[in-house]
């Protein structure tokens, strides 16, 4: 695995220290340790199949690590984003996002992000309508809206074609401003445009 940031100033925050993960007898993370600041971007890059899936989802307390600490992550709102998009089916996307939400704002905030990502005229569209990269946005969409000050970000980016990226990236670098974003990818060009 290989983790590259952009950050400011580093001050260690959220802190994985000796985290060994296994599954079935097979030794998927081996006394892995990370420090990570209160703000800024970390990209983890690197082949399928050396865990960074489940580097971030022990970050996120999903699971448990074998063995290891997870140090300054409690009482802290973290926002995931799966791989998968997980919308749910009998829910029209507007849906799709205040259903995490509360306070009588939710459906004003889900609007507004599902305007930032380009699905302002897809309110009521439900997730079979959308194409791959639709529910992508919706996912993050969704994601944005509930908020948090860690956002991990598990491949964020797939199935949008090169402009909408570029501008997808932008909208989450700003989403994400003043927190911790952790992102996995296995592009180059989003690494270099997260970490610009």
């Amino acid at each position: 695995m290989i983790f590259r940031y952009n950050v400011e100033k580093f001050e260690a925050s959220y802190v994985l220290k000796d985290i060994t993960k296994r599954f079935n007898g097979n030794v998927v993370l081996d006394n892995i340790s990370l420090e990570m600041p209160v703000k800024g971007i970390l990209v983890i890059s690197g082949p399928s199949g050396v865990g960074k899936t489940t580097l971030l989802r022990i970050m996120a307390n999903l699971i448990p690590p074998d063995s290891g600490e997870r140090i300054g992550f409690q009482n802290k709102r973290i926002a995931f984003l799966f791989q998968e998009d997980r919308l749910l089916p009998w829910f029209d996307i507007l849906t799709n996002i205040t259903c995490v939400l509360h306070g009588d704002d939710k459906e004003e905030k889900a609007k507004y992000w599902l305007d930032k990502v380009g699905l302002a005229n897809d309110y009521e569209k439900y997730p079979a309508e959308l194409s791959g990269g639709m529910k992508r946005r919706a996912a993050l969409a969704r994601m944005f809206a509930f908020g948090g000050d860690l956002y991990i970000l598990d491949e964020p980016f797939k199935g949008l074609d090169k402009e909408l990226k570029d501008r997808i990236i932008e909208v989450t670098k700003d989403a994400c401003k003043g927190k911790m974003l952790v992102v996995v990818t296995h592009d180059k060009q989003e690494e270099d445009l997260l970490l610009m």
